[in-house]
């Protein structure tokens, strides 16, 4: 059974501790191969030159961060709604990659700004009457806000960019090598590991003849992490000596040459004024 057919079968398990941690690593690799596919559709993102597309994206995550007002923050999420859609990203999957995974994480961090910044107090908790001030509320959604525009833009570099046109694109803008070479090996290792560790589990329960307990189910899984940290060790090893070996020095080179458009500066030019245009507002 080939890689792509294994990882298309979509085990469902709902069962025991390591199941779901297969059926976890299974999904990390079924969404590294929709992401591929995704970037491969014709959309607006995907038509844009690698080097423009990345300036312009950075530009509009730098407009979030300068933006000194919630109508700004709104304004940009919105438009980075408007380019998923134009992109053929559907907003489910800005949703399930992005936005709830940073709601809940900045989420965790603002809360406490709801009730220990000081201001006008606008209601207060029942039971516990911890006053929720005008400031703070004012602050948390800024935390959420640029947070959130930020995480969509930068997902949606990912998702309509294969990630050799972006690191050959970083390399193009003048980004070090060595931080290049460094995102691309952990990339490379990250699924190579995901896979490696999907086979593994997936092996193991071929030889069981029923499910493991809780207790035992944990103890195959640090067995398992063990044997796959000695196995990235020395897979990490023999990858690069082999890379060395074929001339690799970090620069990415593809067949595929970039060729820069009048859309392509068309759709640069305005996102490069976002962030100057706040600048001026808040001079």
């Amino acid at each position: 059974m080939s890689e792509q057919s294994f990882i298309a079968g979509g085990h469902r398990h709902g069962g025991h501790f390591a199941e779901r941690l297969v059926h976890g690593l299974q999904q990390a690799l079924e969404h590294s191969l929709d992401a591929e596919a995704i970037s491969k559709q014709r959309g607006l993102l995907q038509g844009l030159d690698p080097r423009i597309k990345l300036l312009a994206l950075l530009s509009l995550m730098i407009s979030g961060i300068l933006a000194g007002q919630l109508s700004t923050l709104l304004l940009l999420f919105c438009l980075a709604v408007v380019l998923a859609l134009l992109s053929q990203v559907s907003l489910r999957r800005l949703y399930r990659q992005a936005w709830l995974s940073v709601l809940l994480f900045s989420g965790a961090i603002a809360l406490p700004a709801l009730f220990l910044v000081p201001g006008d107090i606008l209601f207060r908790l029942p039971l516990l009457h911890w006053g929720i001030s005008l400031q703070g509320l004012r602050s948390a959604a800024f935390l959420l806000g640029r947070a959130e525009t930020s995480a969509s833009f930068a997902l949606l570099l990912m998702l309509t960019t294969p990630w050799m046109h972006v690191l050959k694109a970083m390399r193009s803008l003048g980004v070090p090598v060595l931080l290049v070479a460094l995102l691309g090996m952990t990339h490379r290792y990250i699924f190579v590991l995901l896979q490696t560790a999907s086979q593994m589990f997936e092996a193991r329960r071929s030889r069981m003849l029923a499910p493991p307990s809780g207790w035992l189910a944990r103890q195959v899984v640090a067995a398992s992490s063990g044997v796959l940290l000695s196995k990235a060790f020395q897979l990490s090893s023999e990858v690069h000596l082999a890379m060395v070996s074929r001339g690799y020095r970090g620069d990415i080179y593809l067949l595929h040459s970039f060729h820069t458009r009048p859309r392509d500066w068309c759709a640069l030019l305005p996102a490069l004024c976002v962030p100057l245009l706040i600048l001026w507002k808040h001079a």
